[in-house]
């Protein structure tokens, strides 16, 4: 078959095709000759399509395209005749656009929520800002320096075991130099890194520890940790500052009490707790600064000195809310989380 005839049969169909869809008068005549022209055994495009074996084989690119061509015309007079007739039955609908009908009753918007972590998150932010401190944000991907060497955790110390610990393999590093940073005071020292105290600053983020999802510990959660340096800081400035972040995020005074504790970066290190309706509550770590620490990014411990503390937020998040199983946090569940 010469390609002249070919091209002159599609052109004969879709001039009948498209008649065909523009004279339906109904949705069961424009059904009846969607299924005569595009029926997928016996349409007649179907039947055209054949021929293209008996085109030459020089002449089977320039068929095969306007084919394609042909084809997607027929199926556009269809849509069209398809929107044509659905406007028809229904007059309130133009083309896609629904005409507006002011005696219909209104659909009101479902309006999203922070997550209750988030919600914990900017609160903390607000109080601690109102004390002078601001944010300092770092990445959640460390060096052993910054992670650990640069807080006075020596490499034998047991928080650098590989069990406790996410490291990660990554091209161009040698192996076991990153991890996931497991605690927010890496933040810190690199904002100490960057210039000369005063320093006041909060670190808010997450940090990732290889613990056994269960109703207290999960492999990830989120840390709150505060840094004050200057001249003659004392622990009193802790204890003072503690407790105007306690009053202010449970809404009345407290009671701060300190318990002696370790930490490699503090020196003296205590456990803080709260006194909340009559019960004592674990708040985090805290201490002053210890000197090794100070002399790790430049500092000069006989002329600064400073405190830090830590806490966890899903804790507080869970203590404000009651929420007694961490997970829930976590599970993505709307019937949970649309309660804060």
């Amino acid at each position: 078959m010469a390609l002249a005839e070919f091209l002159k049969q599609l052109d004969a169909l879709v001039a009948a095709a498209t008649a065909a869809f523009d004279g339906a008068a109904d949705e069961a005549s424009l059904e009846a000759a969607r299924i005569e022209y595009l029926g997928a055994k016996k349409g007649r495009l179907k039947a055209v399509q054949k021929f293209m074996g008996a085109v030459g084989a020089a002449d089977r690119p320039a068929a095969g395209k306007r084919l394609n061509e042909v084809k997607t015309q027929i199926e556009t007079a269809f849509t069209a005749a398809q929107g044509r007739l659905g406007a028809v039955e229904n007059p309130r609908r133009t083309g896609e656009v629904t005409a507006f009908d002011p005696t219909l009753p209104g659909r009101s918007l479902r309006l999203g929520r922070l997550h209750p972590i988030t919600q914990t998150i900017e609160e903390l932010k607000g109080i601690m800002g109102r004390l002078g401190f601001s944010v300092a944000e770092g990445p959640e991907i460390e060096d052993e320096w910054h992670n650990f060497e640069a807080l006075n955790i020596p490499l034998e110390h047991p928080a650098r075991d590989p069990l406790d610990n996410f490291y990660l393999a990554v091209a161009g590093a040698a192996a076991g130099t990153l991890l996931l940073r497991s605690q927010t005071s890496t933040v810190q020292i690199r904002v100490m890194e960057q210039g000369p105290p005063p320093v006041r600053i909060i670190t808010l983020g997450r940090v990732y520890r290889p613990d056994t999802a269960d109703a207290t510990h999960y492999p990830m959660f989120h840390q709150m940790e505060g840094l004050l340096v200057d001249r003659q800081v004392t622990m009193a400035d802790l204890k003072s500052v503690l407790r105007l972040f306690a009053a202010s995020f449970l809404g009345s005074d407290v009671h701060i009490r300190f318990r002696p504790s370790f930490f490699p970066f503090t020196e003296p290190s205590v456990e803080a707790d709260f006194q909340w309706h009559d019960q004592w509550i674990e708040f985090g770590g805290a201490g002053m600064v210890d000197p090794n620490v100070l002399q790790m990014v430049g500092y000069d411990p006989e002329q600064v000195t400073g405190f830090a503390f830590g806490l966890g937020i899903e804790r507080l998040c869970m203590r404000r809310h009651n929420i007694t199983d961490i997970r829930a946090l976590y599970r993505n569940d709307v019937r949970f989380l649309r309660q804060f």
